[in-house]
């Protein structure tokens, strides 16, 4: 039996770890002195309110040794083999701590981990393509090669309400975030290359640039893989959810259009309102 392990900034939804059957990793979110479990015992609306009356980001840290060399172990005595996924390696330790804890746990020959070299649901479409192969009953050598083909065509990208939290952890200067919030800017980012990259800002109430940033990958979107596309946000309006979701619907290109909300790892970096539309290239 092959069985899919997951760090927990792969931001899929309880229902979709509970179909596929991934467990779960959690990295750890830091809020001063205390420390907390991705999706365990926080919440990213009380991030935001712990960041917001500290004008502080919390600080986030790989998922526990311990906690991941129990379950390798427990795989490999089963006789089970497992493909584990992390975040991109430029962003976290996880993925090091994840291929440590195998070796430690005598289970490296069983346990493939992967770099998904992105973020969130980028990460969550590659486990959900594994989940799908593993009931097909294919082996851990052709699930490897399959996910290290389908990772460079992983198109992952989102629109910021608020440059603070992305200021407050480093990731853009306090001129840059002073002027977008003067300027109602908010960038597009996209991940190249297991790294975050701005790519294009746009101007305007968020409703509007979360629209116009959609329409802008039509093009990308009607030649994507036809499985599956991600929206996943940070805390929007619902009824901008079902405008982005409708839109996608009229392209009648996906078989399934996926909404997730962002976990708190993502939530702490990019602040409430992002959103972003996840999926896999066909080209």
């Amino acid at each position: 039996m092959i069985r899919i392990v997951a760090d927990s900034t792969c931001d899929l939804s309880p229902e979709l770890k509970d179909k596929y059957g991934v467990a779960i990793l959690p990295l750890f979110i830091r809020l001063g002195d205390e420390e907390y479990r991705d999706g365990e015992n926080i919440t990213p609306d009380e991030i935001y309110r712990w960041a917001d009356a500290h004008h502080q980001t919390p600080k986030t840290a790989a998922c526990d040794m311990e906690t991941a060399k129990k379950l390798f172990r427990e795989i490999a005595q089963a006789g089970d083999e497992a493909v584990c996924f992390a975040i991109s390696g430029h962003m976290s330790t996880t993925v090091n701590a994840m291929r440590l804890a195998a070796e430690e746990a005598g289970a490296q020959d069983r346990v493939l981990v992967v770099d998904t070299q992105n973020l969130s649901t980028g990460g969550g479409l590659l486990v959900l393509a594994a989940a799908d192969m593993a009931r097909q009953g294919c082996s851990l050598p052709e699930i490897a090669e399959a996910v290290e083909e389908l990772r460079g065509r992983v198109r992952a990208s989102f629109v910021v309400d608020t440059l603070t939290y992305l200021h407050r952890g480093g990731r853009c200067s306090g001129v840059a975030a002073l002027m977008g919030g003067a300027l109602r800017l908010h960038p597009k980012i996209v991940v190249q290359e297991g790294r975050m990259q701005p790519e294009k800002k746009y101007r305007g109430r968020m409703s509007h640039v979360v629209m116009n940033y959609v329409r802008d990958m039509e093009e990308s979107l009607r030649r994507a893989d036809s499985a599956r596309v991600f929206i996943t946000h940070s805390g929007c309006d619902q009824a901008l959810l079902d405008e982005v979701k409708a839109y996608l619907t009229g392209l009648g290109r996906f078989r399934e259009i996926l909404i997730t909300r962002a976990g708190g790892v993502i939530s702490s970096h990019c602040g409430p309102g992002t959103l972003g539309v996840l999926y896999v290239s066909g080209e």
